[in-house]
């Protein structure tokens, strides 16, 4: 069990990179992201590098379960595989030419339901079936889209996804995730890993909604599997500053009555670049407070136990809100 991240991360790694560097002149012609009322880039800047991480993922993920030979639960693997191709297929098309929002979420509302019904399991036993199910699918929705909102720094998306997907690694070997899970996220935290120079602040290759849509929809199957084994806590903890961010930002909108569906600029992370702070700055403090809710994480499933989880998400909404704070409030010169 210890071989497969051991291959599957630099494998992954380098078809991203080596993926990356084949397209990029056909992303530049045919995909660029043009600045508007969202965009922290100043210049038109190719997107698209979602495709390698995808591809990345998929064939890492083939490779390595056909040096291991063994069996998995192959309805949910294929059910997984298909969503992420459509949600990918739609974002490469939105890129090109924006689709009507009702239609993207249409499609992805159909994407994860389909999912959340492969995977079966429970939750929360104490809830009706149906009700269990129907929160499972708007939470995934949820995360789909507020995953897509968030990708609006350079390396916002490496700083979120490299400790999720670490975590959800040493889980895997800890016991705590099932084969198929711990390998999917050893792969997207090697493709994210090989596409993250690319994006560095100046970034000279964006995600596009062809990689931001699949990989919260990877990012919120991951999750999901992680609660079904009992990690409800730790799979809250390991996104919530994602999670914070985008649900109180869309919940100031709808009190301001303002247009949820169109580009802006107020999500936490976007205000503190207006406020002075540099975007390496904004990233790595995201970076070090995702890592701190990754250890929080584990924490609650390594030594389960009612106190740790309530003293662990305590921690974490606490570390969560005093990052919002900081970001909320203009830096001072220096």
């Amino acid at each position: 069990m210890l071989l497969a991240p051991l291959v599957a991360v630099p494998l992954a790694a380098g078809l991203c990179a080596a993926l990356i560097v084949a397209l990029q002149p056909l992303l530049r012609r045919y995909a660029l992201a043009r600045p508007n009322a969202r965009s922290s880039h100043t210049v038109p800047t190719p997107q698209g590098g979602g495709i390698a991480i995808v591809l990345a993922v998929f064939a890492t993920v083939g490779v390595v379960l056909a040096l291991r030979g063994a069996g998995l639960d192959a309805l949910e693997a294929l059910v997984l595989a298909h969503a992420v191709l459509l949600l990918a297929i739609l974002g490469a098309v939105d890129d090109i030419r924006p689709l009507p929002a009702s239609l993207r979420l249409g499609v992805q509302g159909l994407v994860v339901a389909g999912l959340v019904l492969a995977v079966g399991g429970r939750l929360m036993p104490g809830l009706p079936l149906p009700l269990e199910r129907g929160v499972a699918i708007l939470s995934g929705l949820w995360f789909v889209n507020l995953v897509n909102f968030m990708d609006g720094l350079d390396w916002m998306s490496v700083a979120e996804f490299v400790p999720l997907t670490g975590a959800l690694v040493f889980l895997g070997l800890s016991g705590g995730l099932p084969f198929l899970p711990m390998l999917v996220a050893a792969a997207l935290l090697g493709a994210v890993l090989g596409f993250a120079p690319f994006n560095r602040p100046v970034a000279r290759l964006f995600l596009g909604d062809v990689g931001s849509l699949p990989l919260g929809l990877l990012g919120a199957w991951l999750l999901y599997r992680l609660a079904a084994e009992g990690g409800l806590a730790a799979a809250i903890l390991l996104p919530l500053y994602y999670l914070a961010d985008a649900t109180l930002t869309l919940g100031r909108r709808l009190l301001r009555r303002e247009p949820v569906w169109q580009a802006h600029r107020s999500h936490w992370y976007q205000r503190a670049t207006d406020n002075g702070f540099p975007v390496v700055a904004v990233v790595g403090r995201v970076f070090v407070l995702n890592l701190a809710l990754a250890a929080l994480a584990s924490a609650t499933l390594l030594w389960p136990s009612w106190p740790v989880t309530v003293l662990a998400s305590g921690a974490g909404g606490a570390l969560v809100a005093s990052l919002l704070h900081a970001f909320g409030r203009r830096r001072g010169p220096g």
